[in-house]
């Protein structure tokens, strides 16, 4: 084997993998293009049903608001946690490309079905046929969502320059995509279906996943595909395996090597005792420092003839297991977050329907769910500030390639979603008086004199909150998990928009069970001029401001992934690469 060989075995498995599956007539924008489509087409249809799912279910099915309001949470929760079984059957076993496919097909299915429930199926079988045919779509969902966007990133190849350059800007532009998506659906869909029918609306919808998928089918020889690397938790049982075994061990005493890459079977014999070369590594971190027992080379790893995955792992194994690990406390500070944004399909358009809707003084009346399409509005613009403008004047200040670190723009987010829900709380005080000082509170059908555009600060704040949080979490998920495992890093930043639906579907539930038993009454009630909605504001106000705080604490001790050049000894016999302790 020549010298180009030795770096080659040398360097560690995920460059090798890469390398391995990447082809230069395939990949970049030129395939990336085909796959932002099907998104935006997904994205179109996702908010088309959700955006306007709520009307639905209290005009035609009858549901009273609060079961509604906790209907739409919980279908949102799912979609948001199917995903984290996508990921993994997408890193493990049949690759992103046909977990895509296959999750499209689902899809389609759904939306077939749910086409049919607002048509042809008899009233009373109505809300069994709608509710299966969400739940379909919610297993389409479980696919689509982590490996859409991680299969994008993936058509650029990191070792050219022009590539890594195009990569650069990739998310902002991707979530202007999938908001651009998105935000057509609001005003277009919606107006059908409040306006037109929902017959007409879900044909619509149904017809844009149809020639999503031809799309996608269409860019079939454009893809650089990633071949499954196995179950994506195995690494970090090998790492607390390892680790627990060698707990006893000391650095400097038990060991007289540390393990900086344990090559696999194509790996050794490839080398030559006086040969010391170079190649990069995630740098060594001194938090969770229990694992770095698990690449400790003791008297068994050096008697044993192949290497054991159970008792020893790299320096890059080790410190990836370290990054999954840190992100968990990040992923758990983001959940209130994502509870707040739950109300703008939620309440926010409950709150909308009971004002005035028509634009100027002509007759006709916007959808009140229609208003998110100006948080979508309010997300572009603000993504394209952010990208061309926020970006290079902060880094002229900091230095910093991206601005400023991924938790402060994530951080950022979280305290404009304090402010938003303080907004919403003062918004429905006023509207409260509103309709008091009219006389309209025991008409609940009728229209509050208070424009809809009032609430248009809330979307906002909506929409620039999103901008800095949900993006830097894609970005921070992306980037700070194990190659392997970025399906899963996928679905886990959007498992936090699952888990959040929940957490607001939970506090409902708490706070219409706490208040039912006091002299005021349940605070959620249909007659929306009754309700006491600006407590409830005031509540996840004060339980996002602890979260906050919480937050800032995780942010102060988080190392961000460092990359460092390394000059290791090649133990012939194994294929493992090591360091003098």
């Amino acid at each position: 084997m020549d010298h180009r060989s030795v770096e080659a075995a040398a360097l560690p498995s995920p460059a090798r993998k890469k390398a391995a599956v990447s082809h230069p007539s395939r990949g970049g924008w030129n395939a990336a293009i085909f796959i932002i489509f099907v998104e935006v087409a997904e994205r179109f249809t996702y908010y088309g049903l959700a955006g306007n799912l709520i009307t639905y279910l209290m005009k035609e099915l009858g549901q009273p608001m609060a079961v509604a309001a906790q209907n739409v949470n919980v279908w949102v929760g799912v979609s948001a946690i199917f995903p984290v079984a996508g990921a993994f059957i997408a890193d493990s076993y049949i690759g992103r490309f046909r977990t895509i496919l296959i999750s499209s097909v689902i899809y389609l299915t759904g939306m077939i079905v749910m086409t049919f429930s607002v048509s042809v199926v008899p009233r009373p079988d109505r809300k069994a046929v709608f509710f299966t045919a969400l739940y379909i779509l919610a297993l389409g969902e479980g696919g689509h969502k982590p490996c859409i966007q991680t299969f994008a990133a993936d058509q650029f190849n990191e070792e050219l320059p022009e590539e890594k350059m195009a990569k650069s800007s990739f998310f902002n532009w991707w979530y202007m995509g999938i908001v651009a998506g998105a935000t057509i659906a609001i005003f277009f869909v919606i107006y059908l279906q409040d306006n037109v029918g929902w017959t007409v609306g879900a044909l619509v919808l149904t017809s844009a996943v149809a020639i999503a998928m031809l799309v996608f089918l269409v860019g079939y020889n454009r893809y650089r595909r990633q071949r499954p690397a196995g179950s994506p938790f195995m690494q970090v049982a090998h790492v607390i395996v390892a680790a627990l075994k060698k707990r006893h061990l000391r650095e400097d005493g038990g060991g007289r090597y540390l393990c900086y890459d344990c090559g696999d079977d194509t790996d050794r014999g490839a080398c030559k005792d006086d040969f010391h070369p170079k190649t990069q590594s995630l740098a060594r971190t001194n938090r969770l420092k229990f694992l770095d027992k698990a690449m400790i080379i003791d008297s068994v790893d050096e008697s044993s003839k192949a290497v054991n995955p159970w008792r020893l792992c790299s320096l890059n194994q080790v410190e990836e297991v370290k990054l999954v690990f840190r992100l968990i406390p990040i992923w758990l500070s983001c959940i209130m977050f994502a509870a707040v944004q739950a109300q703008a399909h939620t309440f926010f358009v409950k709150q909308g329907a009971t004002m005035v809707r028509s634009i100027g003084g002509s007759s006709f009346q916007i959808s009140p769910a229609s208003l998110q399409g100006f948080q979508g509005l309010t997300i572009l613009a603000a993504t394209f500030s952010y990208d061309r403008v926020f970006v290079p004047l902060a880094r002229n200040i900091t230095g910093h390639p991206s601005g400023i670190p991924m938790l402060r723009r994530i951080g950022i987010g979280l305290f404009l979603s304090i402010i938003n829900m303080i907004a919403a709380a003062c918004m429905e005080i006023m509207r409260l008086r509103i309709a008091a000082n009219h006389g309209l509170q025991d008409s609940p059908k009728a229209t509050v004199p208070m424009s809809i555009w009032w609430l248009m600060p809330q979307y906002m704040l909506c929409g620039i909150s999103d901008v800095f949080t949900i993006i830097g979490l894609q970005e921070l998920f992306y980037d700070h998990v194990p190659e392997e495992m970025r399906s899963m890093g996928a679905a886990a930043y959007v498992s936090v928009v699952g888990v959040g639906s929940f957490l607001s579907s939970g506090i409902i539930a708490v706070v219409q069970l706490v208040t039912a038993r006091t002299d005021g009454g349940k605070w959620f009630v249909d007659n929306l001029n009754r309700a006491n909605l600006d407590g409830f504001y005031w509540v996840m106000a004060g339980l996002s401001a602890v979260n906050f705080c919480v937050f800032l604490l995780i942010a102060k001790g988080f190392e961000y992934k460092k990359i460092e050049e390394v000059e290791m000894d090649l133990g012939c016999e194994k294929g493992i690469a090591m360091r003098e302790v």
